[in-house]
């Protein structure tokens, strides 16, 4: 039997022997092996692969040192995955929270490894022009069920603040902006700006947001184009679809190099579908939603170009989840120069 886990590295922010100590007064049995390794990729929670036993594990924890109040809300990743498992929305089944920060130095929790594929890059070079267009329609039929879900039917009435979300939003970002130590964003003032403006009228409309619904944060069955688990529900809440949407089409207005975006790409020829058929897609598939407009992209973009900036703001204080946040900052003014691509453009 396995006595000793693995060490202490910079990869691992706590004692892997008390998380080992921990599962196995919680679950008994065998911890032969007991194995951790960090999963890279993400950028604000940190996770990893833990096997203990005969489990397959994934543990997510908020990352060390000083955090902004309300931000990294692990407690609010594992409420909505237990309101989901229920569903047909496909999430990882939860194992158990851990509020108490005493034994890893942050709470976590920990949710079943499923087996699949997770694409980083929207080009998907890896696969041939039918897997492509495969993806990105199983992609927003996943995101189609999500908003298909009544909140108060999964207990999840008060998950947010119903109506105003997108007034909300903004005030909540500028906000965040505004704390932010780093060096302004022009740009982002100027979006801000016409975001205000341009508010459209709330219609009353109210569904999970997932807030963060990318193809990074999807794991898909391995040979088929079917989702098999939502994953990365920190910006979860009440919110409207369109917002959602919105983000899941940043990628036809941002370049390769920009988070992996599919801008200037021949999309007929990768097999990927238009911008326009991949809204129609989701149309088709979900609860009715007034048409999306370049309002909702503009705020998605805006919206990801501050959490960029946080991102950079927490490299320089040293307790970034990911070792490439330093180089991820300045994609902030990008996002930004793209939002007011949108909001100028002429072709929507």
């Amino acid at each position: 039997m396995t006595t000793t886990g693995p060490a202490r590295t910079p990869d691992i922010d706590f004692d892997p022997a008390a998380l080992q100590r921990f599962l196995a007064q919680r679950f008994g049995g065998s911890a032969d092996p007991f194995r951790m390794s960090r999963i890279g990729g993400g950028q604000s929670n940190p996770t990893y692969f833990v096997d203990f036993g005969d489990r397959r594990m994934v543990l997510r924890k908020q990352p060390n040192g000083e955090i902004l109040r309300g931000a990294h809300a692990i407690d609010r990743e594992y409420r909505v995955l237990e309101a989901l498992i229920a569903t047909d929305v496909p999430v990882p089944r939860p194992i158990l929270y851990h509020a108490d920060a005493d034994l890893l130095g942050t709470p976590f929790y920990l949710m079943e490894r499923l087996e699949g594929r997770v694409f980083h890059d929207c080009a998907l070079p890896e696969l041939a022009p039918a897997e492509r267009r495969g993806i990105y329609l199983g992609m927003v039929e996943a995101l189609a069920k999500l908003h298909a879900i009544r909140p108060q039917d999964v207990g999840l009435a008060d998950f947010g603040r119903p109506g105003s979300y997108f007034e909300r939003q903004i005030a909540r970002w500028s906000k965040q902006l505004a704390a932010s130590p780093g060096d302004p964003v022009p740009a982002l003032a100027r979006v801000e700006a016409w975001l205000r403006e341009n508010l459209p009228a709330d219609d009353g409309m109210v569904a999970i947001a997932h807030g963060d619904f990318r193809l990074g944060n999807l794991l898909f069955h391995p040979e088929e184009p079917l989702v098999m688990g939502i994953l990365d529900w920190e910006l979860s809440t009440l919110g409207h679809p369109l917002a959602d949407l919105g983000f899941c089409c940043m990628p036809w207005h941002t370049a390769p190099d920009e988070y992996g975006g599919i801008l200037g790409l021949d999309h007929a020829g990768l097999g990927i579908p238009s911008r326009r058929e991949f809204v129609a897609h989701y149309q088709a598939h979900a609860v009715p939603t007034a048409p999306l407009a370049r309002f909702h992209v503009a705020f998605a973009l805006f919206r990801f170009a501050v959490i960029f900036v946080g991102i950079a703001d927490r490299a320089r204080a040293g307790n970034a989840a990911s070792a490439d946040a330093a180089r991820l900052g300045p994609l902030a003014g990008r996002f930004a120069g793209r939002a007011l691509e949108v909001i100028e453009t002429t072709d929507w």
